[in-house]
């Protein structure tokens, strides 16, 4: 059996053919993994937004002369609700600045306790506890698809098929102002 120099450069270019394919692929999966992330970012996000009309007018009821936390926590979830989807830095610093403000309602809040005993406030600040956990699950597992996704695309040989097809690193969900890190308060005693 006589292999000419043809043949093995075909077998040769197939199998780069083929390694291109499974990088790409790999790349691919990886992008999808950190949409999907972000994705369950995003529905937590909202269902703590959702949440904040009813721990407000609930708090309203108790504490109407508390008015600029209240004003501050509806005006941070507006600005948080009105950053772009796919700006990830962007909308990290709006949720913590919206954290911050839930905080300082809740520090408003330990003055009446009259709304600390109120079932529905509880029932707020459970469902409150609750999504935040959520969040953190998720930022942690959207950061860790954005950490296999910005490996595989600065990897070599793997950061040449990403360049050659436009993949880019995600950003990191992250929270810059240390003081925004502060998982609001929600427990009262």
């Amino acid at each position: 059996m006589d292999f000419g120099v043809g043949t093995i450069v075909l077998v040769v270019i197939a199998l780069i053919a083929v390694y291109v394919v499974v990088i790409y692929n790999g790349l691919v999966r990886a992008r999808q993994l950190v949409q999907e992330a972000w994705s369950g970012i995003d529905v937590q996000l909202k269902r703590r937004a959702d949440l904040i009309p009813n721990l407000i007018e609930t708090v309203k009821g108790y504490a109407a002369h508390e008015r600029q936390a209240l004003e501050e926590v509806t005006a941070m979830r507006a600005r948080a609700q009105s950053v772009p989807s796919g700006d990830v830095a962007a909308r990290a610093q709006a949720e913590g600045m919206l954290s911050q403000s839930l905080g300082r309602l809740f520090a408003v809040a330990e003055a009446y306790p009259d709304l600390k005993a109120n079932q529905n406030f509880l029932q707020l600040q459970t469902t409150l506890e609750t999504t935040e956990g959520e969040i953190q699950m998720s930022r942690r597992y959207y950061n860790g698809a954005a950490r296999d996704l910005n490996i595989k695309v600065e990897s070599f040989p793997s950061n040449l098929v990403a360049n050659s097809f436009g993949f880019k690193k995600a950003d990191y969900f992250e929270i810059e102002n240390p003081a925004d890190r502060a998982v609001p308060k929600v427990a009262f005693s």
